[in-house]
């Protein structure tokens, strides 16, 4: 089968087409030819080398999530999968390829209306952001900032809270037209990436998630009001500085407080049930699924090259 492996970590042209044999599902898991197979900024990380120290080696294939129809049964798995579609989470790798194995307790059937495309732009990304504003003790009525917002888990993460009922979206983005696409989405404020520029935006935040990390989040712990909640869902500018908890420290009377969230910490089920609840949204139109480009497989290259440039807003899918 054709499948994307990481040839050497840097730049996107480390990405690589290589034939490699059909995994077979082990116990407990299925076999699914993929439809789609979603892009996201981890596989970018993975592919810089940033996290060669988690033991990622050359000749990895990337792609936590995909769709498609399950072609093959492991072991102890209802053979009544076979055929159907579903969406399946491949872990830390192995997405980027014709077929994927993934652990049969996280499938979830795809709904009649709902697109392969729709299902990975919502399935990983969608998680996350319900979890994350969970996380973050979220209550309607709360004034919630998206840093980074125009990325697949910020697009959620936007409206969902706004869905949930916040007082104000604010968000932070790159450019006014990105902007104008997040207020359609739920945004009530537009900010620039520093978080100024505002106007009439809250002062201080209830809640604020953060898919960026790097050397600003410190700057973004100074804007929660007394209470408030910074949660980290992503590091794509990298970790923070070391000493950022000093900030927190600083602002003790003010009890803020920081955390970071995997979704990996969710049981299973929870996370099939809400996955499965958002793509019934999608299908009735509550949410939307903002893909932003559809590519054939073997242009993973042109994909990660338009996500280092930071051109993407919402998601990349790549159709083997």
């Amino acid at each position: 089968m054709k499948a994307i492996s990481i040839r050497s970590f840097g730049g996107p042209d480390g990405l690589a087409v290589v034939d490699l044999p059909v995994p077979a599902p082990a116990a407990g898991q299925v076999l699914v030819a993929t439809e789609a197979v979603g892009v996201g900024g981890v596989d970018t990380v993975v592919r810089s080398g940033a996290l060669a120290a988690y033991g990622f080696r050359a000749g990895h294939v990337p792609g936590g999530e995909v769709a498609g129809t399950v072609t093959a049964v492991g072991d102890g798995v209802d053979a009544a999968w076979t055929g159907r579609r579903v969406w399946g989470p491949t872990g830390t790798g192995g997405g980027y390829a014709e077929q994927a194995v993934v652990p049969v307790e996280q499938v979830v059937p795809l709904p009649d209306g709902l697109s392969a495309a729709a299902a990975v732009t919502l399935g990983g990304s969608g998680a996350v952001a319900h979890f994350g504003l969970r996380h973050a003790r979220f209550v309607p009525g709360e004034k919630v900032l998206v840093r980074g917002a125009a990325g697949g888990i910020g697009i959620m993460a936007v409206q969902l809270a706004a869905r949930a009922g916040a007082a104000a979206v604010a968000v932070t983005t790159s450019s006014a037209g990105r902007g104008a696409r997040l207020r359609r989405l739920g945004a009530t404020h537009v900010l620039d990436r520093s978080g100024d520029g505002g106007g009439t935006a809250p002062a201080g935040y209830d809640v604020i998630l953060d898919v960026v990390a790097g050397a600003d989040l410190p700057s973004f712990l100074d804007r929660l009001d007394p209470n408030g909640r910074l949660v980290a869902l992503g590091a794509v500018a990298g970790q923070p500085p070391a000493d950022f908890g000093t900030r927190i420290m600083a602002a003790f009377r003010k009890s803020p407080s920081f955390a970071a969230f995997s979704a990996s910490t969710v049981p299973p089920a929870e996370l099939s049930a809400v996955r499965g609840e958002l793509f019934a949204a999608a299908v009735r139109g509550e949410i939307e699924a903002v893909v932003y480009e559809l590519l054939p497989l073997d242009e993973a290259v042109a994909a990660h090259r338009k996500m280092d440039a930071g051109e993407v807003f919402g998601r990349i899918v790549l159709t083997p």
